[in-house]
C-alpha cells in the first residue's frame, strides 16, 4: 500500500473529469481536487450546465468539447454509465493519457477487451475505482485472508439502491446488481480466497442473483446480489471458512472517506512512475470476463 503519510513532493496531476452525476460531484471532483497528489484541471459532460454546476465550487475550467479536455490534463477520471466510459476512455488512451476508470469498465466484454488493448498498446497508466480495495481495513481483512487456509466463502451485497434515488439509473435498471455490484463481490472474493476461474448464476439481476465461483485452489465461495430489496442500511459483507477461525469482512462497518485519500495517492503515484498498479484496468477485465460467464449463462 502506498502511504499517504509522507510529503507529497512531485507536481500535482492534472486530472480531467469526465461526467457531472451525484457520483461525480460526490466524490470524483471533490476528492481530485482535495490534493496535494493531483489537480481538477477541468470537467466535461454532456449536460454543460451540470459540468459547471461540478466544477464551479473548485474553480476548475469547463471544456466546451471532449477533446478540449483531453488537451487540458494529463489524465482523466471517468464518472459515466460503463458504455460511455468504455468508449471515451478508449479515445483517452490512444491520446496518451492515464484513465482512471469507475467499475464495470465496460457494459459488455467485448467493449472491456478494446478498452484495454487500446491501454495496453498505448501504454498509458489505468487505474480501477474499486472503492473497498482502498480502504485500510480492507487490507487487513485481504492480508489475514492471505495467510488463512480457506475453502468455502459466502457474500452478501444487498441494497435498495434501484428502488429510487441517485443511483436508480437506466445502467443498473437495465443490468441489475450483477453489473453494478458484481464487480466489488467477486473482486473480493477473487482477492480473499484465490483466484476465480468459473462462475455460474441464477436469478434475476435486476431483483436477486446467487452466483456460486469456484476458485483456482479448489475453494468454492457464494455471493447474493441485490439492489432492489428494501434493506436500511445496505449490506456488504463477506465470511471466510476453513481450517481455522471464521474472516468476516463488513463494508458498511467502514467509513469510505478514508479510501479516498488513498486511492488518489496511488493513481497520482502510479502516473508519475509510469506503472500500473495491481487495481489496474486488466483487473477490471479478469472482472468483466467472470460477470461474462454468468451473463452468457
Amino acid at each position: 500500500m502506498t502511504s499517504t503519510a509522507a510529503p507529497w513532493s512531485q507536481p500535482p496531476v492534472k486530472v480531467g473529469l469526465v461526467g457531472a452525476g451525484p457520483w461525480a460531484q460526490g466524490v470524483h471532483a471533490r476528492v481530485l481536487a482535495a490534493g496535494p497528489e493531483t489537480e481538477l484541471a477541468g470537467v466535461w459532460a454532456r449536460r454543460p450546465e451540470a459540468a459547471q454546476e461540478t466544477a464551479a465550487p473548485y474553480g476548475a475550467p469547463v471544456a466546451a468539447r471532449f477533446e478540449e479536455l483531453l488537451d487540458s490534463c494529463e489524465a482523466l477520471a471517468f464518472a459515466v454509465p460503463p458504455a460511455v466510459q468504455a468508449e471515451l476512455a478508449l479515445r483517452a488512451a490512444k491520446a496518451g493519457k492515464a484513465v482512471l476508470l469507475e467499475k464495470p469498465i465496460a457494459e459488455d466484454l467485448g467493449a472491456a477487451r478494446r478498452l484495454v488493448d487500446a491501454i495496453d498498446e498505448a501504454g498509458v497508466v489505468s487505474q480501477v475505482t474499486l472503492t473497498n480495495r482502498y480502504h485500510p481495513e480492507t487490507r487487513r481483512f485481504l492480508a489475514a485472508a492471505g495467510k488463512a487456509d480457506v475453502f468455502g466463502a459466502r457474500a452478501a451485497f444487498l441494497s435498495g439502491a434501484f428502488l429510487g434515488g441517485a443511483f436508480s439509473t437506466p445502467w443498473r435498471l437495465e443490468h441489475g446488481a450483477l453489473l453494478d455490484l458484481g464487480p466489488h463481490a467477486l473482486d473480493l472474493l477473487d482477492a480473499a480466497v484465490g483466484r476465480i476461474v468459473r462462475v455460474r448464476g441464477a436469478g434475476d439481476s435486476r431483483r436477486w442473483i446467487e452466483l456460486t465461483c469456484e476458485h483456482e485452489n479448489g475453494a468454492v465461495s457464494q455471493a447474493s446480489l441485490s439492489g432492489s430489496v428494501n434493506v436500511s442500511p445496505g449490506v456488504s459483507r463477506i465470511e471466510l471458512f476453513g481450517s481455522g477461525p471464521e474472516l468476516v469482512f463488513d463494508s458498511d462497518a467502514l467509513d469510505h472517506e478514508e479510501s479516498w485519500p488513498v486511492l488518489r495517492r496511488e493513481f497520482a503515484t502510479a502516473v508519475r512512475t509510469g506503472v500500473s498498479g495491481g487495481l489496474d484496468a486488466r483487473r477490471g477485465l479478469h472482472l468483466q470476463t467472470l460477470i461474462a460467464q454468468v451473463s452468457d449463462g
